[in-house]
């Protein structure tokens, strides 16, 4: 099977949290995102997010753009 065939099916019969890369939060990206000093309105962008929680952890925090 080519390569761009098996993620294809991999992303189309599978939950976002039920591969094995899946984290219920991206902590260490928090993490470096608020180390930065960024203020709460900066421009965030999340580039490869996929299914990512990311965006749901920084709103829960404050950040808005």
């Amino acid at each position: 099977m080519q390569s761009k065939q098996h993620w294809e099916d991999v992303y189309t019969s599978k939950a976002p949290d039920a591969v094995s890369w899946f984290q219920p939060h991206a902590q260490l990206s928090f993490n470096l995102i608020k180390a930065t000093g960024a203020s709460l309105d900066a421009g965030i962008i999340d580039v490869g997010g996929g299914a990512s929680t990311l965006v749901d952890d920084l709103l829960d925090a404050g950040y808005r753009a």
